[in-house]
């Protein structure tokens, strides 16, 4: 048997160990159907006195459709996790005071429900205030009109007459379905409150009896399951403070109770963006360091959030919150599997439950080994078990250390783990999952229907048919009430020849201030310009030059909304819309037109007339031939899903800012003209789920602000089919190598060096091999190229092992492709990327 075969047939012997363990996780979590006691003490959590290790992962219900929920449910419980966790958003469940929303991607019940038959553990963040990125922090927008309310402080119309009711109402509602594990259910931890430990020091006093009070109300629900507060360190009574944050290992001590235990609720996997925003993203490798480390100071429960981010569909994202959310989580926007997140913390939680036992049971000591660099130790001496994490927190220094008579090579800011003190089955630097790089494709199957029409708003309104008329420009929200992002302010004036500027060269200028967020501005009917602000200074002074004329001139601003703030004190007090307009320029100067009498409409003419949807008033406008780069215009085509079952999204690329709807569905504001620093707009690109779609005939309308090119919109499906493999000869061997047997630390595979694995999504096969390197090849997933050390057998030996298969298991060795050892610079890496792809029917079949 060649040393390849004989390889391989050692990665099968781990396979079939792989499946084994999986088996064994899944009955391990199962859920006492007859009810649970979860209870807890400093150590962790306890399931009917037994502690245990917690993996979650935020996936919010409304941010997907239903039909893709089992789907990420499934995968997270593939990627390790145990545990769901999920807000509650008052404003949707009650958009009106006595109306209830728990249908479509409302039905919380269902989401739970799937949850439980993937015998997986819940999380239920009640609040009522989440946050979270959601439009008004998940409140609903009639709050504010409640005479006398404060929100989130010792506020009686806030507290009794509507927090205190939606919580009970939201706790009967899990109660009424069975959902607490104190009922067989999956919800372990309750959620009251969220963050407030910022806005305790705005309101003081008022704001410690607040908080006091929300514990005690919330504990009085008797859910038969523990209340926690995320970041509210004096969390007051038996609920359980716990940490949000990057680094909650180095940056958070704890509850200063200490019989409760070290929770951590959020976990930050990327940075949610809003319109403005460049790129980001969080390493796998950063994101996996500090789970180590937490658990490495005795946490026993990470929450990854986001795990799945979803999108913001149509109105429901906060100012400046772009629709896609957590793209950079471990799985995308799409649901896809983000590698090698997603499997660099499967491979995590697999590490350390091979600690589990010490971890919660023994004995924690610290030992520095050098300058940043430490081993933290769990110890039962008296059942030989022993678990140690040594920690390197230097950012650019590679190191050797010794530990108990051993050296041990610990990269830059890392994490090794030695579920036994001697064997390191996984570095948070070294990765030995897969990567793969994400692309888009054009689904040319649907140009056949790419006619577009359009629907002009009507005329510019004047302020003679404004029904709301006041002496000045009203606040916007007062007026819109969370139902619109539009408002328009018109006013006249009147100017003589004298007042006109002498010079023909010289324009006046339009002044508008605004608290936010964007406008459109037009004079006499004539389109003048835009002007925004941003999320962190929403208030801004649109300056346009214009044309006027002798007589009677007309002004229109269009002020818009991008959702409303999310945190803070005094939310209820927020305000936006215009607030000062001047005309700078003239003859006898400044003109302040701000006392001069507004006019206020509610809305746009389309959204009152529901053109958006084919079913409520699509058919009562009249379409035309759509013209090009009109501000202000309803445009809509008519396309196929394509073919397949990649998901399907839109490139908005040549239009200016406006909102989506494809078959009625909103799917979110887009704004392309707002650039970031790097001259690109923050997203151009929109989910559209294949669960809004038809066959054929879909209908997608949008509405355009500032004008653009919608036949140059294109219809695209997303794939990652690219995969790849980046592995060292220096890499631990794979976590699936090893088991727990009888208390030690067991190997399952006879040879214990490191393996890359590359595997296809579901029916898809490995159809080329793009690239393949061993020696000291550089680059990233989709962009490798050769270093000086090049084996040129590796090509061959890749294509061999791996082309025509769904999954394949590669030594990372350079005899097995005939490398060069000693070659100066090597770094004895094996780089792959293959191309998957369905297998294409041969002409004979």
């Amino acid at each position: 048997m060649s040393l390849l075969r004989a390889r391989l047939a050692a990665a099968a012997l781990v396979a079939v160990a792989v499946a084994a363990l999986a088996a064994a996780a899944a009955a391990k979590y199962e859920l006492t159907k007859n009810g649970t006691v979860i209870t807890y003490d400093r150590r962790s959590l306890m399931i009917d006195g037994r502690r245990e290790l917690f993996f979650s992962g935020s996936i919010h219900y409304p941010r997907s459709p239903p039909d893709q929920w089992p789907d990420l449910i499934a995968k997270a419980k593939e990627g390790g996790l145990n545990v769901i966790e999920t807000y509650v958003f008052w404003n949707i469940h009650e958009p009106e005071k006595d109306v209830y929303n728990f249908e479509g991607r409302y039905d919380i019940i269902k989401f739970f429900k799937l949850i439980q038959d993937n015998d997986m553990y819940a999380m239920v963040r009640i609040g009522p205030f989440v946050q979270a990125e959601w439009n008004h922090g998940g409140l609903p927008y009639w709050l504010r009109e409640v005479p006398d309310i404060i929100f989130r402080t010792n506020n009686e119309p806030f507290k009794v007459m509507h927090m205190e009711k939606f919580v009970n109402l939201i706790v009967q509602k899990l109660k009424d379905a069975n959902l607490f594990a104190s009922q067989g259910g999956p919800i372990i931890l309750s959620q009251i409150e969220n963050e407030y430990q910022h806005l305790e020091v705005a309101f003081k006093e008022e704001g410690s009896k607040y908080i006091d009070w929300a514990a005690k109300m919330a504990v009085k629900t008797n859910t038969g399951v523990p209340w926690i507060m995320c970041k509210q360190t004096k969390a007051p009574g038996e609920v359980i403070p716990t940490c949000n944050g990057r680094n909650c290992g180095d940056t958070w001590p704890g509850p200063l109770n200490k019989t409760k235990p070290l929770l951590w609720t959020e976990n930050w996997t990327a940075q949610y963006r809003v319109f403005g925003d460049p790129p980001s993203q969080r390493s796998a490798e950063d994101v996996a360091f500090a789970v180590a480390r937490f658990f490495s100071v005795g946490g026993t429960m990470t929450n990854y959030y986001m795990y799945h981010g979803g999108t913001n569909f149509g109105r429901t994202g906060a100012s400046f919150v772009m629709p896609r959310y957590y793209d950079e989580a471990p799985l995308d926007e799409f649901g896809l599997y983000k590698e090698p997140k997603w499997g660099h913390l499967r491979d995590l939680h697999q590490a350390l439950r091979l600690c589990k036992k010490a971890l919660l049971w023994g004995n924690p000591t610290t030992q520095p080994l050098a300058k940043n660099v430490e081993a933290r130790v769990f110890e039962m001496p008296e059942q030989k078990v022993c678990v140690a994490f040594l920690s390197n927190h230097h950012t650019k220094d590679d190191t050797t250390v010794t530990f108990r008579g051993q050296q041990y090579f610990v990269p830059r800011h890392s994490i090794s783990i030695l579920p036994d003190c001697k064997t390191v089955v996984y570095s948070s630097q070294h990765v030995n999952a897969q990567h793969n790089q994400r692309t888009f494709h054009f689904a040319d199957q649907t140009v056949q229907n790419n006619v577009w029409e359009m629907f002009n708003e009507e005329q510019i309104p004047k302020y003679k048919q404004a029904s709301i008329r006041t002496p000045r420009p009203q606040e916007m929200y007062n007026l819109t009430k969370d139902k619109t992002d539009y408002l328009w302010y018109t006013t006249s004036f009147r100017l003589e020849a004298d007042d006109l500027p002498f010079r023909r060269d010289i324009k006046p200028v339009l002044e508008v201030a605004s608290h936010g967020h964007a406008t459109v501005a037009f004079v006499n009917d004539a389109f003048v310009g835009c002007g925004h602000g941003t999320k962190m200074e929403k208030a801004f002074l649109l300056q346009k030059p214009m044309e006027l004329r002798k007589g009677v001139n007309h002004i229109a601003v269009l002020s818009s909304t991008l959702g409303m703030q999310d945190s803070g004190a005094y939310l209820e007090k927020r305000q936006a819309g215009v607030n000062l307009v001047q005309i700078q320029g003239l003859n006898a100067g400044t003109l302040d037109l701000t006392g001069n009498g507004w006019g206020h409409i509610v809305g746009l003419v389309g959204e009152q007339k529901q053109v958006h949807s084919e079913k409520l008033g699509m058919g009562k406008v009249t379409w035309k031939p759509a013209v090009p780069d009109r501000p202000l215009t309803w445009y809509k085509r008519r396309f196929d899903m394509p073919s397949g079952d990649d998901p399907v999204v839109l490139d908005m690329s040549p239009m200016g800012k406006g909102f989506l709807f494809v078959n009625g569905e909103g799917l979110g504001r887009y704004w392309i003209s707002y650039k970031h620093a790097l001259g690109r707009p923050s997203q151009h690109l929109y989910h559209v789920p294949r669960a809004f779609l038809r066959e054929k005939d879909n209908v997608l309308v949008l509405f355009e602000e500032e004008g653009g090119k919608p036949d140059a919109i294109m219809v695209l499906t997303v794939k990652r089919d690219n995969i790849c493999t980046f592995i060292s000869e220096n890499n631990p061997a794979h976590i699936r190598s090893w088991e727990r047997k009888d208390s030690q630390l067991t190997a399952v595979a006879d040879d214990l060096k490191p393996r890359a694995v590359l595997a296809c999504p579901p029916k898809k096969t490995i159809q080329q091999v793009v690239f393949a390197s061993f020696g000291n090849p550089l680059g990233i997933c989709g962009n490798y190229t050769f270093g000086s050390c090049h084996a040129p057998r590796a090509q061959e030996v890749v294509e061999k092992a791996c082309v025509g298969k769904s999954t394949c298991t590669l030594p990372v060795s350079h005899d097995v492709y005939g490398a060069d050892p000693n070659c100066p610079g090597t770094t004895s890496t094996l780089a792959v990327q293959a191309k998957c792809s369905k297998r294409q029917p041969s002409a004979a079949q």
